[in-house]
This record gives C-alpha cells, structure tokens and sequence, in this order.
C-alpha cells in the first residue's frame, strides 16, 4: 500500500493517549465479541458444505469430488481473507484501528448474507471471497488495540479473553449450524436450508458492528470516520477479488485440478508478500518489521493456522466418517476442540502474565504448547486411522489438545507486539497473518485431496501435526522481548 495515498489520524488514539482509560476491559469484552461473530460466520462454511455433502445437495452434493472442492471453497475464502492482512493493518495505523473493525462487522455482515441468498457455486464463491477480504483487516486491528490500550502486566490474558471470542465462535457455528439448517427444513426451504445459518449469522454481525460503533463512538475527541478507510478497502479489494474470482473461474472452464488452483492460491499470495515486502524496505521499516525474530514467528504461525482450519473445517466431517455418527453427534464432538479455547486463551495469557511480572520470558511457554499439541495431533491420527475410535476418545483428545492450542496463540500474539514500536504494530500483525494464512489457505484443500486420495482423514491429521512440529523448532529459536515494566 502507498504510505502517502492518506493523511494522518487526527484521533485521540493517534495522538497517543488512552481514548479506553479505565475501560479496557469493557474494549475486550466488544473485541470478544466481533471475535465470536466473525468466527462464527467464516466456520459456518465447513458444515453447511458437510451437510450438502451428507444430504447431496445444493452444489457440492453431485459434485464426483466434494471433499476436494468444499476444501476449495474454503481455501478461497482465506485467499481473501489472507490478501488484506497487510492492507487491514496499514489502514489501522493510518485511519485509525477502531474505524476498521468496524467496518469489517458491518463488511461481514453484509456480505454473509449476500452469502446465503445465492443460488450457484460461482455465486457462493465470490460471497465469500468478498467476506473473507472484509474480515481480513479485522486481527491486526484488534491486536493493537489490546496491547496499545492495556496495562503490560496483564496484556496477555487480555489478548487471550479477547481470543476467547474465536473459540466460542467456532463452537457456536460448529454446534448451531446444523440446527439451523434443520430449522430452514421445517420452513419449507427444502434444499436451501443450508442458507439459513447464513441469515441468522449475518444479522447478528449487524448487531455486534452497531453496539461496537456506538461503544468506540462514545470514546476519543473525534467521531468515527468510516467512510474514507471503507472506500479505501473497496478500492483495494476490487482488484484482489477480480484475481481470485478470476482464477477459481479459469479453473472450472478448463477444468482445473483443484490442487492446481490452489497453487494459484499460493502464487497470488507471493506476489502479495513480495509487494508488502518490497514498500516496506522503500520506508526503512525493515529493521523492525523484516527481522529474524519476527519472521520465526511469522513463519511459525503457518502452523498454527493450518491446525486451527483444518480441524475448524473438517472436524465434523472426520468425526462423522471415522466413527460413523450422525452429524449432530459429530458436530457436539468437534466442539470439544473449539470449545477448548474459552479455557485456553485466557489461561494461557495469565500464565504468561505472571511470568512477565517475574521478569522472565514467555518463549518456553510457546514450545511447550506447540510440541503437546503436536504429540496429541499424532494421537488423533492413530485414533481415526484404527477405523473404529468411539466418540469420547476423539472428543477427549480434541478437548486436550485444545487447551494447549489455543494457549498458545495470545502467548505468541503478546511475545511479538514486544517486537515492535506501537505506530507500526498494525503493520507487523498485519504481515505476521498475511504469511501466517498461507496455512489457512492450503490446508483445506490439501486436507480435502488427501482424503480423497487415501480415503481416510488420517492423512491429514498426521500432516497437520508435522507442520506443527516445524513450529516447535522456529519458537525455540526467538529471542524475545521482555517488557520493561516487567524488567524493573
């Protein structure tokens, strides 16, 4: 993005002053809640796609490959969502970071609605790839403003209640989905009924994107602005979505493998990086944002993204298939592993906490989380691979590895927002979930190929475990910041 296309904020937030003084934790419980809508209206996509799967319906349903091409539908709303990371948080530090999460509410409720009113699978895509660009400009957003606007010694457990969001949202649109779809059956909307989550979810992103206008609105010196930084992100998001549509139909017309689309996923992604890359060492920004700390965790998040869509994707499929339940059954056991969140971010961040206050380091924390989810991956695996495990025993482990899953992401959130000084951290978050999407991007569809392939999950667990593995690795190697207030 050009640094001279916009003037300055004028804001009490750009000038520096605490616009949520002795309101921080009202901010995380608004944050938490566009956590939870925006969650629960990107998860809603993997069992709607499970159910037309299951009933054949809609346009998966007679598709001679559906597992390959709903992991494709999925891996092109995270190319959206991937492409204004960067831009999102550029923006954020411009415009102003309250002025673009909401707009990303009022962008994701619109347009998850436009979701449910379409008719065809080209339709279906270009709704969600324009959400998933809406929602994108949505974390690097809010990691700034937790961290800008809350007291160092209790910065991360703020990061992880505010994450708790996430989890409670994957649980509602795991859970709530195939309810709701049931419910659009007894209205009489027959093979439509999977457009009925889509409806509920939409309006209540409206909702949340109005309470948190008006909250954000009653605080700072100058009214909230979101007309110049909207125009902004349709501007930029035009462009980005004529490239992804562009390619999902170059796919369909010649009959594209849907492996080979998704490295045209991947292409669009490196020209992006290298577009970011390349304006920030034009502002001497490299030093800070280009490092070799931040890009260990930069490149360590890929795993983490893979894990949490793989399983956020397909989880109710898998459990459905390898121990042969319903998916309603499957659905409620799938959201042992979201659900475990509520638990794990916040506890995740206090014990962060309480060693920042003791002047030590949160980087053994993050290994440890990192390599017990990898252990308690492999253990799914071999649970799904014995081709009868029972409900409790994946439910269990999915709960498990839960917990420590989702400690481990304010952990790494809060060890990197020490890395940079506050004018650019929504520029680094921004960057840090560009490269970190490649994960959600890939593994949906990789997952969906595997399966088809090999007819089983199995080999899909077993690869999201080893990319997790990697990660371990990285995280050993950073050398992080301790805050210095904690220091003293």
């Amino acid at each position: 993005m050009s640094d001279s296309a916009a003037p300055p904020r004028t804001s009490t937030e750009a000038k520096g002053r605490p616009i949520f003084s002795g309101h921080y934790t009202h901010l995380w419980g608004f944050l938490l809640a566009g956590w939870l809508i925006s969650y629960a209206d990107r998860t809603v996509t993997g069992p709607v796609v499970a159910w037309m799967i299951e009933n054949k319906a809609g346009f998966i349903g007679d598709a001679s490959n559906p597992a390959t091409l709903g992991g494709l539908i999925g891996s092109m709303f995270f190319t959206g969502y991937m492409l204004t990371q960067y831009a999102g948080g550029r923006l954020g530090d411009r415009y102003g970071h309250r002025e673009m999460l909401v707009v990303s509410l009022l962008w994701a409720g619109l347009l998850t609605l436009v979701s449910g009113l379409t008719g065809g699978l080209i339709g279906f895509v270009v709704a969600r790839v324009l959400t998933g660009l809406g929602e994108g400009v949505f974390y690097s957003n809010d990691r700034v403003l937790v961290i800008n606007h809350t007291p160092a010694t209790r910065r991360t457990i703020g990061l992880g209640v505010v994450l708790s969001g996430l989890s409670i949202g994957l649980t509602v649109g795991i859970v709530a989905t195939p309810h709701l779809i049931d419910w659009g059956g007894t209205l009489g909307m027959g093979g439509r009924a999977w457009s009925m989550p889509l409806y509920v979810f939409g309006i209540v992103s409206l909702l949340v994107a109005g309470a948190t206008w008006a909250f954000f609105r009653g605080r700072g010196d100058k009214p909230l602005r979101i007309g110049p930084p909207a125009l902004r992100l349709i501007g930029y998001s035009i462009p980005a979505a004529i490239a992804i549509v562009g390619l999902f139909l170059l796919a369909d017309e010649f009959s594209w493998p849907d492996w080979l689309t998704a490295i045209g996923s991947a292409v669009l992604f490196l020209v992006m990086v290298t577009i970011v890359i390349r304006g920030i060492v034009r502002t001497d920004r490299g030093t800070q944002l280009l490092n070799r700390n931040v890009w260990l965790i930069y490149i360590g998040f890929i795993a983490v993204m893979w894990n949490l869509w793989f399983f956020s994707f397909w989880s109710v499929q898998i459990v459905a298939e390898a121990a042969h339940s319903s998916l309603g059954a499957a659905a409620l056991t799938a959201a042992f592993n979201a659900g475990a969140g509520i638990i794990g971010f916040p506890v995740g961040g206090w014990i962060a906490d309480r060693r920042v206050r003791a002047g030590k380091g949160r980087k053994s924390l993050a290994v440890i989380c990192a390599a017990v989810h990898t252990v308690l991956a492999v253990a799914f695996g071999a649970s799904v691979a014995s081709g009868d495990p029972s409900l409790l025993l994946l439910g269990l482990i999915l709960f498990c590895s839960g917990l420590f899953f989702n400690a481990l992401q304010p952990i790494v959130h809060s060890i990197l927002g020490d890395l940079a000084e506050e004018k650019d951290r929504g520029s680094m978050f921004g960057l840090f979930n560009l490269v970190a999407e490649i994960g959600a991007v890939a593994s949906p569809v990789v997952s969906g190929v595997l399966r088809d392939m090999t007819g089983s999950w199995a080999a899909g667990v077993f690869t999201a475990a080893g990319v997790m593995a990697v990660a371990v690795v990285l995280y050993a190697l950073v050398k992080e910041r301790i805050p210095e207030v904690a220091a003293t």
